[in-house]
């Protein structure tokens, strides 16, 4: 499992290694050196023990996790995996399992150590990633509790899915200045420091791909440019879990039975026990009928939960390293026909003019209610029957995804308003010369088309005083969401105290009343945020009166006109997951909900947000390296110089080039995985190698070592790449020489050379001792935190090496006579000191380590 990792100017990981699977192994690795306790979190979520170590508040989460049996599912569906897509994914968690030890040790959040992963780990972070995700099944409680209190018609008021608007873009144009397509967009998920996407570059054999990966999981899945055919997504909205309404009947012997569609079938349980941090622990009751998961449970009735992976073991990974090797729209359509989860529009291009424009998951067919509502377990009417066939439209000049009905539209129920695919598809159609640097201008539209439908009310209202004078400046606002505008901020104001007047009114007030669900779902039943995002519909209709709605606009007004002038970018902060230093970067924020811009709030509670784009991408089909991206925070997921450094052209709408050339990387490390003359585990150190130089193949990672100013006593400083290859091909040639790359966890971090005395010019310079072994060592320079003892770890256990053979009985070093720090690691390891001799090239200072002084 060999391969380097270079960085580009911004921090991007470049990965290279010989084949896919020692690239997978590379990309675990730099996963865990860079991102350990994110990996950590990830694991936790998956595993349902994130309460072990952040406390009772995720104790909720915790029970989700393990009702909905995620590592069960994960390890199914590993076990489902073809033998080539099972090996590629052990050899990520091969990598991850590497370089976590080391990389926990650095981390200031581990308080004990990471857990180790297994080979069906990522195959949990993916399906706990994606249980909430979208058009989930949180949205039917929210239907259910509708129902019950305005009946069935009024479903329709609340039309807009989960706790806030999903808010991703994605659109294609062949309307450029080359010709060429270019594919653009931006996933909104939670912000969080470090992010949710990673920038990457992944090249061997096989492929040279990059693109947006997923911390924890292999290959790039969304978003990626091959340099033959480039993809992007956005979530399809598309309807995939049902919730059953389950009776069950439990027995004295602890058996128990649920009601299915012929009649008592057996249920499967268990109890498991929940590590929460500060308190006792809890128990979880794991249940399990012949539609799903149980996950929740009143006492008269059971909830059900029923996927995908309920019906088979199969999560779509085996879409992942097919997409690497895609060079055309056809290899990627058909790399797609495996995905799974979450179903995803897709649009794609190629450098040949191919383009692609679908919908790619899988979607149950079933009966309409079950996308609406729980509905019986006991009816066979509610099952599933099979999957339905995904969608697909042609390309004309240019298209639009924004989680919009579109050609998701018979997958699912719930959608984001059109806005925002309708306001790209007009900047889209407004030029024919697009580059892909000015996709910029569309990604940062902050242009809110929903207002009007609120703003066209308040034309007819009988106004005096303030109230007037807000309506006034409402109606002449350019309703752009920009962050210095006052304008925006007034709106937000009056949109917030709407919201909350509608909430207190008695036709929707009890929508408000307490949820007899686990907390977990919270999120999705708080009636303001609900008004919030179906404003547009629930004004459209009977259920408000226009007398209700009038007053509650006219004390709207009143309430908003009272408040201090301010602007948008002042109220609208960006809280991230995790707290960021200096605490400026959170203010100034423009975008709204259905802005292009897609930066949402909570209107009615807060304008506050930690949603939004976690990524921009442009991918230029006739040039890769004139595609642009940007993510939030920076590249790197540890504190330095990449940790942030994007973050302020992130908010002001900025992107930054893509690098592709090597010749402009700078190598970080790498790691070699190369048969070992010698190996030692040392505690509190890792696993030493010594492995055989090769010279070409090393010569990079060698020249770079040698040619060093904190190098100079080696004596290389001034020579060419070319010449210090031929030195080491001489070396390499002579049976009285040898070199050697020092190996830690499988990356170099020093290099050895031995010598015969008798066979050189140091050999003339003193009396030569029969069992006599000279040596060289170079130690590379310190990657992140110096681990103490470090240099006497590597002379231990170089002295090893050679005092295995026994017909060594004592090493000879020559250290330059000035390197005084040398003569004190010696001293300090055992070696003694012996006269200066002169050398042809230098003024040495001779050391000897006897067999029965050395510390081994």
């Amino acid at each position: 499992m060999s391969f380097v990792c270079y960085r580009d100017a911004w921090g991007v990981p470049h990965l290279r290694a010989t084949d896919p699977q020692s690239l997978a192994f590379a990309q675990g690795h730099n996963a865990a050196d860079d991102r350990a306790w994110q990996l950590e979190t990830l694991q936790r979520r998956a595993t349902g023990t994130s309460a072990a170590i952040f406390g009772p508040e995720w104790l909720p989460w915790d029970r989700l996790a393990r009702q909905t049996r995620i590592t069960d599912t994960a390890r199914a569906a590993y076990d489902h995996l073809d033998p080539d897509t099972a090996a590629w994914v052990r050899a990520y968690t091969a990598g991850v399992n590497t370089a976590l030890p080391r990389a926990a040790a650095h981390a200031p959040e581990f308080t004990s150590p990471p857990t180790p992963w297994q080979p069906w780990t990522p195959l949990a972070v993916w399906h706990a990633e994606h249980l909430l995700f979208g058009s989930g099944f949180p949205a039917k409680l929210w239907r259910e509790r509708v129902i019950e209190h305005l009946g069935p018609e009024a479903v329709g008021r609340f039309a807009m899915d989960g706790p806030a608007p999903t808010g991703s873009n994605g659109w294609i144009t062949t309307r450029t200045a080359t010709g060429a397509p270019i594919i653009a967009g931006d996933p909104h998920r939670f912000l969080q420091l470090p992010g949710a996407y990673q920038q990457i570059r992944l090249a061997c054999n096989e492929f040279d791909v990059i693109g947006l990966a997923m911390p924890g999981l292999p290959g790039i899945a969304h978003f990626a440019h091959t340099g033959h055919v480039a993809w992007g997504i956005t979530n399809a909205m598309a309807d995939t879990q049902d919730l059953y309404q389950e009776q069950l009947r439990r027995h004295p012997d602890g058996t128990l039975e649920a009601h299915g569609p012929h009649g008592w079938e057996p249920a499967l349980t268990r109890t498991e026990t929940i590590d929460v941090a500060g308190t006792a622990p809890a128990t979880v009751e794991i249940t399990t009928t012949a539609r799903g998961a149980v996950i929740a449970d009143d006492g008269t009735t059971a909830l059900a939960l029923r996927s995908p992976l309920d019906a088979e073991p199969e999560i779509g990974f085996a879409a992942l390293p097919k997409l690497l090797r895609a060079r055309t729209v056809a290899d990627v359509d058909a790399a797609l026909d495996g995905w799974v989860l979450p179903v995803n529009v897709v649009m794609a291009a190629d450098t040949a003019g191919g383009l692609l424009h679908r919908v790619a998951g899988r979607v149950p067919e079933r009966d309409a209610a079950n996308l609406v509502r729980p509905v019986p377990a006991s009816d066979p009417r509610y099952a599933w029957r099979g999957w339905k066939p995904s969608a697909s439209k042609p390309v004309d000049g240019f298209a639009a995804m924004a989680n919009d009905r579109g050609i998701s539209g018979p997958l699912g129920v719930e959608f984001c308003s059109p806005a925002r695919a309708a306001r790209i598809a007009e900047l889209l159609a407004a030029r024919d010369d697009w580059t892909a640097a000015d996709m910029a201008a569309v990604h940062t539209d902050t242009l809110l088309p929903t207002a009007a439908p609120l703003l066209g009310l308040l034309a007819g209202l009988d106004l005096t005083g303030p109230a007037a004078a807000l309506r006034d400046r409402l109606l002449a606002w350019d309703r752009r969401m920009d962050a210095a505008s006052a304008d925006a901020a007034a709106f937000a104001a009056f949109r917030a105290a709407f919201i909350r007047g509608l909430a207190a009114l008695p036709v929707v007030a009890p929508l408000a009343a307490p949820s007899r669900h686990p907390e977990v779902f919270a999120p999705w039943l708080v009636l303001e945020v609900r008004i919030g995002f179906a404003l547009e519909h629930l004004l459209d209709g009977d259920l408000i009166t226009a007398t209700e709605r009038d007053a509650a606009l006219r004390a709207a007004l009143d309430t908003a006109a009272a408040q201090p002038d301010t602007t948008w970018g002042e109220v609208h902060r960006l809280v991230p997951w995790r707290d960021i230093d200096p605490p400026e970067a959170l203010t100034g924020m423009s975008g709204d909900a259905d802005c292009v811009l897609s930066t949402s709030g909570a209107p009615g509670l807060t304008e506050d947000f930690s949603r939004g784009p976690a990524a921009r991408w442009v991918w230029d089909l006739a040039d890769r390296p004139q595609s642009r991206w940007i993510v939030p925070f920076g590249a790197s997921g540890r504190p330095g110089p990449h940790y942030r450094d994007q973050h302020a052209l992130w908010r002001d709408g900025e992107l930054i080039p893509v690098t592709t050339d090597w010749q402009a990387l700078q190598e970080e490390y790498r790691m070699i995985d190369r048969p070992a003359v010698f190996e030692q585990t040392l505690d509190g150190f890792g696993a030493v190698a010594i492995v055989p130089v090769h010279p070409s193949e090393d010569l990079d990672l060698i020249y770079g070592w040698v040619t060093e100013e904190r190098a100079r006593f080696w004596g290389m400083t001034e020579h060419t790449k070319d010449y210090v290859l031929e030195i080491y091909e001489y070396l390499d040639a002579l049976p009285t020489h040898h070199a050697y790359l020092v190996l830690r966890d499988r990356e170099p971090v020093a290099l050895f050379q031995t010598y015969e005395p008798d066979a050189d010019p140091v050999g003339e310079c003193y009396d030569v001792e029969p069992g006599d072994i000279g040596a060289h060592l170079l130690v590379a320079p310190a990657r992140g935190t110096a681990t103490p003892g470090f240099t006497g770890a590597l002379m231990r256990a170089f002295a090893a090496f050679l005092f295995a053979d026994p017909k060594h009985r004592r090493i000879v070093v020559e250290p330059d006579a000035r390197n005084e720090q040398a003569a004190v690691r010696m001293r300090r390891t055992g070696f003694t000191l012996g006269p200066e001799i002169q050398l042809p090239d230098k003024t040495a200072r001779l050391a000897f380590l006897r067999r029965e002084d050395a510390c081994l």
